[in-house]
């Protein structure tokens, strides 16, 4: 992981997970995890989504292998984004894209 990354996946604070999650609360998710589990694919489509929407809503489905505990852990290291919100089946990540135009960007408090 670069330097970069490394300061985009420092910790936020409480309040900001709180405004995060109140921002993604009326979001669909975007990707689902299936069957397969946490495949290549997968992380690419996550990735890929977050440099386009900075917050995104990813769903595991029931048919799925993967634990939302692991996927928990694994996702955000591997896409270097932050789990905001675990919540059933459903995590809330972000990671801010610099390279969005400075209107587009999510401000966090």
């Amino acid at each position: 992981m670069t330097e970069k990354e490394k300061r985009a996946t420092t910790d936020l604070s409480n309040a900001q997970k709180k405004y995060l999650r109140g921002l993604g609360h009326h979001l669909t998710p975007l990707v689902y995890i299936g069957r397969e589990g946490i495949v290549g694919n997968v992380i690419e489509a996550i990735d890929s989504a977050l440099l386009s929407h900075e917050l995104v809503k990813v769903k595991i489905v029931n048919t799925s292998s993967v634990s939302k505990h692991e996927a928990a852990t694994h996702i955000p290291e591997q896409t270097a984004s932050q789990l905001v919100q675990l919540i059933g089946k459903t995590l809330l990540l972000y990671k801010n894209n610099p390279k969005r135009k400075k209107e587009d960007q999510i401000k966090i408090p």
